[in-house]
């Protein structure tokens, strides 16, 4: 792709875009936290069954 052909895309893209306001940006927010909260949580909870799970009774 040509440069001159690709900055103008770049900024024909960005006049195009707008600016999320208070509440969407909020709400945003609120899904990626509980997202990674879920994750987390799912990661803590695999690593805490195999944890007190002793070796021995998994590989009988």
């Amino acid at each position: 792709m040509k440069p001159k052909l690709m900055i103008k895309n770049i900024v024909n893209t960005i006049k195009l875009t707008k600016k999320s306001d208070k509440e969407v940006y909020k709400q945003h927010l609120r899904l990626v936290l509980f997202g990674m909260a879920t994750v987390g949580l799912l990661g803590f909870g695999i690593q805490f069954i195999f944890a007190t799970i002793s070796p021995g009774m998994i590989f009988k």
